[in-house]
């Protein structure tokens, strides 16, 4: 039997959990995210816009992976929720801004959120020897 060993981190430079789950976990040579909104740490303030939001998640998610020394150009896949699937053009186009290719797999869906607009979470593969 194979022992899968978790190991929990977390930053003081990303929003902290609201609930019962870490904001990253690094198993079997991948680091997972959780869903991170696009509050801002220091101040809890939130952007009116997607485009503005979905900057600030991915800093959120910048500052997690970071903690692991790694950037978005580990990322593999990322899942990406959308208050409205009409606001995909503005999302999409800050989103880009933080990609360089290959891009990672991504799955956009549209869900009901709790006063944002956007929340993503990415899946990170740790180079060897890291």
């Amino acid at each position: 039997m194979t022992v899968t060993t978790k190991t929990a981190f977390r930053t003081t430079n990303a929003p902290q959990p609201a609930g019962p789950y870490s904001q990253a976990i690094e198993a079997n040579g991948f680091v997972y995210t959780a869903g991170f909104g696009p509050q801002d740490p220091a101040t809890g303030a939130v952007a009116d816009s997607v485009a503005e939001q979905t900057r600030q998640v991915l800093r959120n998610i910048q500052a997690v992976l970071a903690e692991r020394g790694l950037t978005l150009d580990d990322c593999v896949k990322t899942t990406v929720h959308l208050a409205d699937l009409a606001d995909f053009a503005a999302f999409n186009e800050a989103y880009q801004e933080f990609f360089s290719e290959p891009y990672p797999v991504r799955t956009t869906v549209g869900s009901q959120l709790a006063n944002i607009l956007v929340e993503i979470d990415v899946v990170a593969a740790v180079p060897e020897g890291r």
